[in-house]
């Protein structure tokens, strides 16, 4: 199914201003500070995913610097989880506390809901405390985050596809499927593998020192 024609689209989505695209040849202005929620699904999930790609891309590499810092080789990767933790509540806890009080939602949860919430919140929890492991026995962050982005794709889709088969089941799922999550598996592997290394800083060479002869003239 295609994109409905321009006055369709405007009429579906007259909130939406200020924000510009071409469909068809015509130029529209939308706004983007009304109900982002409500955003057309072709333009909301894929910016959201922008965000975790930023975020996540970035989560190695201060994670194993924050570690670093600690100055603390032996608990330094201890120090720098229970930091996080400190960031996911702030994160995790008083952000969606505010947004809910602020929507005029409640704090009712359903018992399957709750528990199925609670595991993913322990299986993220439990990647970055794997993370963290791995750079204190002397992983590279390289090393270490090629093997989490090249195999995580492939334990999500497979899991994904057994909880919510497509139609048909697995015959269902088109070959094209696969094989994009095993490229972009590879690919990740091989940008984080093959990254060009930092330059080796170069040991400043103290200046040597002349040493002062005082000689008395007679």
């Amino acid at each position: 199914m295609g994109l409905p024609d321009a006055d369709l689209r405007l009429e579906i989505y007259g909130e939406i201003k200020d924000l510009k695209f071409e469909v068809q040849g015509l130029h529209f202005d939308l706004y983007l500070f009304g109900n982002w929620c409500n955003l057309p699904d072709l333009m909301n999930w894929f910016y959201f995913a922008l965000i975790t790609v930023f975020s996540w891309g970035l989560y190695g590499v201060f994670l194993h610097s924050g570690q670093m810092a600690m100055g603390d080789p032996e608990f330094g990767r201890y120090k720098a989880f229970l930091v996080v933790g400190i960031a996911y509540f702030f994160v995790a806890v008083l952000g969606p506390f505010i947004l809910l009080k602020l929507n005029g939602g409640n704090l009712t949860f359903t018992s399957k809901g709750f528990w199925i919430s609670l595991i993913a919140g322990i299986l993220g929890a439990v990647g970055a405390l794997g993370t963290l492991l791995a750079f204190g026995a002397k992983g590279s962050p390289a090393a270490v985050m090629s093997i989490v982005f090249a195999g995580a794709p492939i334990v999500n889709a497979i899991t994904a596809i057994s909880l919510h088969p497509p139609k048909g089941g697995i015959g269902g799922v088109p070959w094209q499927f696969v094989a994009g999550i095993f490229l972009a598996a590879t690919g990740g592997f091989m940008v984080i593998k093959f990254k060009p290394d930092p330059a080796p800083k170069v040991a400043s060479i103290p200046a040597p020192q002349v040493a002062s002869v005082d000689s008395d003239i007679n």
